[in-house]
């Protein structure tokens, strides 16, 4: 008995590091938001009151809300989109090269490589309305007759985000299903061959079925970090114009840095928070329902 509980207290002290900074980074700030955002805490003012769910009212009663909620949401599903189609089909592609395959491999993943921060600033000095490289070229080559505002223009700012975005965040796509390719066993699609499978065939039969977990898992993770990103677009465009790449995150940030309402910026992450769970839920239900499939 004395040396199980040993054992036990060894566990405990093992663990207690990783609980404590789980604690400190995640459980407390959760718990924070949450209790802020049902009073009229300030930034600036030290005293506040509790107000129960005013706050929640306030925010749902937002039109600029819903505006920045529908924003997010189409931000999200066009980014995954663009990422899954290119990601998928560079792994089938560079599945394929026989010679050269950590070449192709190491070229593809460099723009995930780098910082938020430094793609972000790369890209604004490339589409600089001004100055910028890419404007000024498509003038020389006589594409386009005046310099088109890709960060500016009301046309052309979101649909650029985007391509930024599925540039950026494809490369962690193609590595993972890439990984998830070359654990299929190759006798599988030998003995499809033998048996007559078209490429097609062998393709939904054999390598969906192997990595569609991977990809589930994938959109999970894709999902929350797009739908939750705040640097890239507010590096960009900071939510303009006129709150046209205005997102929940960057509505969130100026309603506490803007205006100073802590306790309706608190509102927002909790509202975002409980979105982004439901979406979870649905998600991995899913992906448990294709886990039961293949057992």
């Amino acid at each position: 008995m004395k040396r199980k509980a040993k054992a036990d207290y060894a566990r405990w002290v093992f663990v207690l590091p990783a609980l404590i900074i789980v604690g400190v980074l995640l459980i407390y700030p959760i718990f924070s938001s949450l209790y802020y955002s049902m009073t009229t805490k300030h930034l600036i003012r030290p005293s506040y009151d509790f107000v129960g769910l005013a706050n929640y009212q306030a925010v749902l009663s937002d039109p600029n809300f819903f505006k920045a909620f529908l924003t997010s949401i189409v931000w999200t599903i066009c980014s995954l989109v663009g990422q899954l189609i290119i990601g998928f089909t560079s792994a089938l592609a560079i599945n394929r090269v026989k010679v050269g395959k950590s070449v192709y491999r190491t070229l593809m993943i460099i723009p995930w490589a780098f910082p938020s921060i430094v793609i972000a600033l790369s890209w604004k000095w490339i589409l600089n309305g001004v100055s910028g490289f890419l404007p000024n070229i498509l003038v020389q080559l006589g594409i386009c007759s005046e310099l088109p505002q890709f960060l500016s223009d009301n046309s052309l700012v979101f649909l650029t985000l985007i391509f930024i975005n599925v540039w950026f965040g494809a490369p962690m796509i193609m590595v993972n299903v890439l990984s998830a390719l070359q654990t299929i066993p190759q006798d599988q699609y030998e003995a499809a061959q033998i048996d007559g499978a078209s490429k097609l065939q062998q393709f939904w039969h054999i390598t969906v079925p192997h990595i569609k977990i991977v990809v589930g898992l994938l959109v999970v993770l894709r999902t929350i970090w797009v739908f939750n990103n705040f640097d890239m677009i507010y590096l960009l465009t900071g939510g303009g114009p006129a709150n046209a790449t205005t997102t929940v995150p960057i509505y969130a940030y100026n309603m506490g840095w803007g205006t100073k309402m802590l306790g309706k910026s608190s509102a927002v992450t909790m509202l975002l928070l409980a979105f982004l769970l439901l979406v979870c839920i649905v998600y991995f239900a899913i992906i448990g329902k294709w886990e039961k499939e293949d057992k």
